[in-house]
């Protein structure tokens, strides 16, 4: 008969708080890679792809191995080890998890979105984006030409409703309520003339620090104004609908601020 004292359970014990400890670290080390991915990228040190489709996918695989074995560790060791392990095969647990979740999620939502990196209300003639030429090419980033015909045909079929905001205001009192939402939404302005009808700004992504080059266009309409703006991604061929969405919350929050004048 084997008792809680033998050497039989003393070892068993051992492994189990053993599985605790490298369930724990594992769970560690695929964090500090999920994060290590964007803070490369900030520091320069490596392509923002190494983070996405090396380091992520990577840090998802260590986070199921370390989820795992501390999954494994609490079923066989919860009456047997301490209280230290039973905390730590915990954290491992959670910390593994979560990191496995985001290159899951992440890999999901790319089949979502259509491949769009640059939406405007303006298909024909979009706002320049030429203020942000020397940055884009500094990062080795996207052209600020608009594609033409082909991004426009995706905008058209993904986001129908995306238009110019039509405003009963003169061009000036437009422009002033313009450039109150985008500086309400935090973006960057690099550049406002009120002459011109022209708002430059940028807006960065928490997590990567991804740029997005923003161009708002005042110009009358009839007795009332026509209010444009272009968002395009610096870097990659997709958004996961970024764009779209600061561009719909702009226009909704520009037609609100116009009626509640």
């Amino acid at each position: 008969m084997t008792t809680a004292n033998s050497p039989v359970s003393r070892v068993g014990a051992g492994l189990v708080r053993g599985a605790a400890v490298l369930g724990f670290v594992l769970a560690m080390a695929a964090f500090l890679m999920l994060t290590a991915g964007p803070f490369g990228w900030r520091a320069g040190w490596w392509h923002y792809r190494v983070g996405l489709q090396t380091l992520m996918p990577y840090a998802g695989y260590v986070g199921v191995a370390g989820m795992a074995v501390s999954a494994l560790a609490l079923i066989f060791g919860v009456r047997t080890i301490a209280r230290r392990g039973i905390i730590l095969a915990v954290l491992g647990l959670l910390i593994g998890g979560a990191v496995a979740y985001l290159p899951w999620h992440w890999n999901n939502m790319r089949g979502t979105y259509p491949r769009l990196n640059d939406v405007t209300t303006d298909l024909d003639n979009p706002p320049s984006l030429a203020f942000a030429e020397g940055m884009r090419k500094a990062e080795h980033g996207n052209p600020v030409a608009y594609g033409g015909a082909e991004p426009a045909a995706v905008q058209k079929k993904s986001y129908p409703d995306i238009a110019p905001a039509m405003l009963d205001m003169p061009p000036v009192q437009a422009f002033d309520r313009a450039l109150a939402v985008a500086k309400a939404a935090g973006w960057s302005i690099v550049r406002a003339d009120p002459a011109a009808g022209i708002i430059e700004a940028s807006d960065r992504s928490r997590w990567y620090g991804f740029t997005d080059d923003i161009a708002i266009r005042v110009a009358a309409a009839g007795t009332g104004s026509r209010v444009d703006i272009r968002s395009g991604a610096r870097q990659g061929r997709g958004d996961f609908g970024v764009n779209a969405t600061r561009v719909r919350g702009f226009l909704a929050a520009l037609q609100a601020a116009a009626q509640s004048r």
